[in-house]
């Protein structure tokens, strides 16, 4: 059951990632440097890329917490460089929330590998960082 579970995940993962790239594409640094909401909104899409991937990914809850608990920071590091300036400090917040909701619920997965994860509620977390992030975009893009 676990090797199906895993192998769905890294399907989902793969499916995540494929999207993240289809979905902004290229640009150059200079060109976000000189865009500040191109550069928050290809932050937040590599912020919840990436912490979708890790509660696809599972493993050992602790690690997954360490992860996602470092997206917060970048999420915090994003707001204080770019949050008043493009309008999307409230939107961001919003974002922290759900990554730190996502880090609440990986410390309760279970610890043995073999044990089954809900799917259901990992995807629930999945969906609410992704639409915190196109909060996050939506209100650049307005601002």
């Amino acid at each position: 059951m676990q090797r199906i579970m895993t192998s769905a995940a890294l399907v989902f993962a793969g499916a995540l990632l494929l999207a993240g790239c289809t979905a902004g594409g290229g640009g150059s640094t200079s060109a976000a440097a000189a865009d500040p909401c191109q550069a928050v909104n290809s932050e937040v899409r590599d912020i919840s890329n990436g912490a979708q991937n890790v509660l696809a990914a599972g493993g050992d809850p602790s690690e997954m917490q360490d992860s996602l608990d470092g997206y917060s920071e970048r999420v915090t590091a994003l707001d204080e460089q770019y949050g008043s300036d493009t309008g999307t400090s409230e939107a961001l917040g919003v974002l922290n929330e759900q990554i730190d909701a996502a880090s609440s619920f990986a410390a309760t997965l279970p610890t043995d590998p073999d044990a089954e994860v809900d799917s259901e509620a990992v995807a629930e977390q999945q969906g609410a960082i992704a639409e915190a992030a196109t909060e996050v975009t939506n209100s650049c893009d307005a601002g």
